[in-house]
C-alpha cells in the first residue's frame, strides 16, 4: 500500500513524524480520511479521535483537540493544541474536568464562560471516549 509523509504536531511536542498509509481526522465537515496522493486540502480539526496507520502496523488512535490540517504534495501536516494516546489519558482527571465543566454550564454564567465550559466538556468527554476505545483492542503504539 502506498504511503505518504505525515507530521502530527501539538503545541508542546512533536507527536509523530514519518510514513503513514492512512489518516482519519475529525474536522468541522466530519471525519476526513486521507490516503496517499490525496488532493490538496486545508481543514479545521475538531476535538475527536485521530486514527493513523504506519506501514505494516495496526491502526493507532489518539484524542486530539482543535487545530488545523493541511494536505499538499503527498505530505500531511496536522497542528493541534494537544494530542494524547489512550495510555497517556488520566481517566480520573478527565472525569473531574467533565464534572467541573458540567457544573459551570449549569450555573449559566456569562456567554463566554458557557462556551469555554462547553469546549472543556467536549474535550474531557472525547478523552474518556478515546481512553475506552484504546483499551478495547486498538493498538496504542
Amino acid at each position: 500500500m502506498s504511503s505518504f509523509q505525515v507530521h502530527i504536531l501539538a503545541a508542546d511536542k512533536t507527536f509523530y513524524e514519518g510514513p503513514c498509509v492512512s489518516l482519519t481526522i475529525p474536522t468541522s465537515d466530519g471525519e476526513q480520511s486521507i490516503l496517499a496522493h490525496h488532493s490538496s486540502m486545508l481543514a479545521a480539526v475538531q476535538p475527536g479521535t485521530l486514527r493513523w496507520q504506519v506501514p505494516d502496523q495496526p491502526v493507532q488512535l489518539a484524542a486530539v483537540s482543535p487545530g488545523m490540517v493541511k494536505v499538499e504534495n503527498n505530505e500531511v501536516l496536522v497542528l493541534v493544541d494537544s494530542i494524547e494516546r489512550p495510555e497517556e489519558i488520566d481517566e480520573a482527571r478527565a472525569r473531574r474536568e467533565a464534572d467541573l465543566a458540567r457544573e459551570v454550564i449549569l450555573q449559566k454564567k456569562s456567554r463566554q464562560e458557557y462556551q469555554i465550559a462547553q469546549g472543556n466538556l467536549a474535550r474531557a468527554l472525547n478523552r474518556l471516549r478515546v481512553k475506552a476505545r484504546g483499551m478495547e483492542g486498538f493498538s496504542t503504539r
